[in-house]
């Protein structure tokens, strides 16, 4: 009897970690799949900022979203960053961040992504961006951005003391 209730014990134990194998491989096809559509998004408002698509590049992000630039002021929801970025998309052009090292992690259901990644710029050099996304319908748009400055450990403190006589000179 004890070597019955063993046996079934390790049959259990086994058909449980094969079920759990299959459940990790169908999770990771699917957060393969969801990356696509988040990539999609993050490279079409890239894009689009890049040739002043003004309604394009509004559309990837939530009605109610944030957008945190690198100035302390800036800190704008949807509607305010629209109204700060129509003169710059009003020639076309808007602005120009070249995304890499794009790394994406999802809630259980698939329905929340956040992003983080390296952009190239022309003036600013290497910066980072991070986003939440939101899984709406079928299309995951932009519902909170941050875009920072990357600073070396080794320059931290310079560039902490510029930061401070800046402040200062502004008072």
């Amino acid at each position: 009897m004890l070597r019955m209730i063993l046996i079934g014990s390790v049959c259990a134990t086994l058909s449980g970690c094969a079920s759990t194998d299959q459940s990790i491989r169908t999770h990771e096809r699917w957060s393969s799949v969801y990356e696509m559509g988040s990539d999609l998004t993050l490279e079409t408002w890239h894009q689009a900022a890049s040739m002043g698509l003004f309604d394009l590049y509004f559309e990837q992000m939530t009605d109610d979203s944030i957008f945190l630039g690198t100035d302390s002021t800036e800190r704008w929801t949807k509607a305010e960053f629209m109204d700060y970025a129509r003169e710059p998309f009003s020639d076309g052009h808007g602005w120009t961040y070249h995304p890499r090292d794009r790394h994406t992690a999802f809630n259980d259901d698939f329905t929340v992504a956040w992003i983080d990644e390296l952009l190239d710029h022309d003036k600013y050099g290497v910066l980072r961006g991070t986003a939440v996304l939101e899984k709406h319908d079928d299309k995951w748009l932009i519902a909170h951005y941050s875009l920072t400055f990357l600073v070396p450990n080794e320059a931290a403190g310079d560039v902490v003391e510029t930061i401070k006589e800046h402040q200062q000179g502004s008072d």
